[in-house]
Formats: structure tokens, C-alpha cells, sequence
């Protein structure tokens, strides 16, 4: 799932001002948004949020379901991120412009480096029980130009206590390590615990931390965290205690402080506002609007798929510049 808004703001994030030096326990209170018009599925965003725009290169959270719903997520374009695809319920169909086709289910990683360009759709079986995260992560300015690829990681390390199993999604926690392929130091982790369990992780003190709870309730640090708010942990933290009274399910997020200043837009991450009105004009003059293929068009056509390409909104009126967080 992408940023399907039709009045997308831009969002000024990175940089190290303001960024919690120590541990901090801040419930971050997202805001419901719904793709594909007003009968489309909600989701709840927690990153960007008005008070902190990214944790580590972490940049873009939408949480949805557990719902009976139907994904369908026409072709529309990426540039300077990677898409973290990750499910509790139900199954999506990816396709991209460099010809990957793959079906993720759950405790799957289906992950898409954009670099400089790449156009992708999802689709989901009708009306099937949809249930999941999708993440998005900055690329590093020595990453963002790269060729785009697209991974499927069917299997991925598990950490297990009694009463607790903790999957490494992207990153290395706890001596475990993802294969997905990162670009700067960071975790994405799915912890869940059965009724009554406890556990302590372990953590890097020069990470910022994040945790959003996706089923159930857990105790995080001593804050009661139900589905909803993302808890912005700060850093400084060696270790992390996680507690559950019926059971519960929460992603850790986590990652160094990302230095370099970016801007998002629609779907695009880019260095300046000129940058993504280039991005913009580019995907609306390319193949996937019925231009011939050329060395100007980065984003290509998905094929497979019967949608026509997703038109990209209008520009705000007013420029903004790349700028450190907010909090």
C-alpha cells in the first residue's frame, strides 16, 4: 500500500535537531486515512506525525485492519525509499516496472528498493481479511540513485522465550540478522507475546526507538500500548522490557538518527521541492501514461495488470525546503 491522498502535504523530515538523546516514553496519536476514496480501506499513520517526522530512516507507517476489505492499489511510482511490506492477515499481490510478481502472506517480507525510479501496484483477493503494516524507509544519498529491486524473503530469523517469539524483519536484533538488504543501520522487528509473558530485548543505545502495537495490549517500558498511537522511545536505551497481560503483537522499530534532511511528497522522497516537481513531471510524461519508452522515463510500465497508471496529484503552492524533524 502506498500514499493514495489526493491533497498530499509535503513533509520536511531528517536531520539530528531535536532528536531524543534519552529514554523517552511519547504516544504519537495518528490520523485515520482512507485510500482510494471514501469507500476505499483506512488505515491509521503514524509517520509522518506532527510531532516527529521519522525514527531512524523509518519515514512512513500506515497500520490496517484486522477487516474484511479488498487492496487495490493501481500502478503509481517511487523514487529514494524501500517499501516494507508486512502482514498479519490476508494476502497481496506485488507487481513492479522491473517485472517482479510476487504474493506475500503472512510473516513474509516483501520488500522494493525504489533508488532512482520504480512503479508498482498491490492487489488483494476480494473481500479477504486484511490485516498489516506498510513502512516505508529513507535511502541515504549514497543509496538513493541506485538501479530499483524488489525482494521476497519467505523466511527470516525468530528470537523465542518461553511465551515470546520476536521475528527479524529488516536489521539485526539480539544477534539475529535479516537478510533483507538495508542501507543504513536500523531494526524492524515483530515481537508477540502469549498471555502473561515477559520479555527484555536488547537495544543499541545510539539507536531512536519506536513501538506500535498491532494486536492485543503490551506493557512497553511501563506504557500500556494498544492498537493506535506509535510510543516514540527515544535512545540511550541498552535494553527494552515488554510485558503482556491478555497477549498482544507489537512492531519495534528502530534505527541511527538519520542526518541527511529530505523532503516527502505523495511518493515520492526527494532532496528539494524542485527535485519532486522534477519526480512529478517525469512520472506524468512517462511510459505509463502512453509515452514511448525513454532514458528520461525512470519509472516504467507494471505489466499484469488491467488499472491504468494512478495520475500524480497537484503541487502545493507553496515551496518547501528540506528541514530537520519536528517534536
Amino acid at each position: 500500500m502506498s500514499n493514495l491522498e489526493r491533497d498530499p502535504q509535503e513533509a520536511p523530515c531528517g536531520g539530528l535537531a531535536d532528536v531524543a538523546t534519552e529514554p523517552v516514553n511519547e504516544l504519537l496519536i495518528g490520523r485515520d486515512v482512507v485510500l482510494g476514496g471514501t469507500r476505499g480501506m483506512k488505515v491509521t499513520r503514524t509517520l509522518p506525525n506532527r510531532d516527529i517526522r521519522m525514527v531512524g530512516a523509518w519515514c512512513f507507517v500506515d497500520h490496517y485492519g484486522p477487516e474484511k476489505a479488498t487492496m487495490r492499489v493501481p500502478p503509481h511510482p517511487h523514487t529514494g525509499l524501500q517499501t516494507v511490506s508486512w502482514l498479519l492477515a490476508g494476502e497481496v499481490t506485488h507487481r513492479d516496472s522491473v517485472g517482479s510478481e510476487q504474493v506475500v502472506r503472512p510473516g513474509q517480507l516483501n520488500l522494493m528498493t525504489a533508488g532512482r525510479g520504480i512503479s508498482h501496484s498491490e492487489h488483494s483477493p476480494a473481500a479477504v481479511e486484511l490485516h498489516g503494516v506498510q513502512l516505508w524507509v529513507a535511502l541515504p544519498a549514497a543509496a538513493r540513485g541506485i538501479a530499483p529491486a524488489f525482494e521476497h524473503h519467505p523466511s527470516l530469523p525468530v528470537l523465542t522465550s518461553p511465551g515470546v517469539r520476536v521475528t527479524v524483519i529488516m536489521g539485526e536484533l539480539g544477534g539475529a540478522t535479516s537478510p533483507a538488504t538495508v542501507h543504513t543501520p536500523l531494526v524492524g522487528a515483530e515481537v508477540v507475546l502469549d498471555a502473561g509473558a515477559e520479555v527484555v530485548l536488547p537495544l543499541r543505545p545510539g539507536f531512536e526507538y519506536a513501538a506500535l502495537a498491532l494486536s492485543g495490549s503490551v506493557r512497553v517500558d511501563g506504557t500500556d500500548l494498544a492498537p493506535g498511537p506509535l510510543l516514540y522511545l527515544g535512545s540511550g536505551r541498552s535494553e527494552l522490557s515488554l510485558a503482556a497481560g491478555p497477549g498482544g503483537r507489537v512492531l519495534l522499530l528502530g534505527g541511527e538518527p538519520f542526518e541527511e534532511e529530505i523532503v516527502m511528497w505523495w511518493n515520492f522522497v526527494g532532496r528539494s521541492h524542485e527535485e519532486i516537481v522534477r519526480f512529478r513531471r517525469e512520472w506524468m510524461a512517462g511510459s505509463a501514461f502512453g509515452a514511448a519508452p525513454g532514458t528520461d522515463d525512470p519509472f516504467g510500465v507494471v505489466p499484469g495488470t488491467d488499472d491504468p497508471a494512478l495520475p500524480a496529484p497537484e503541487l502545493p503552492t507553496t515551496p518547501l525546503k528540506a528541514r530537520g524533524r519536528h517534536r
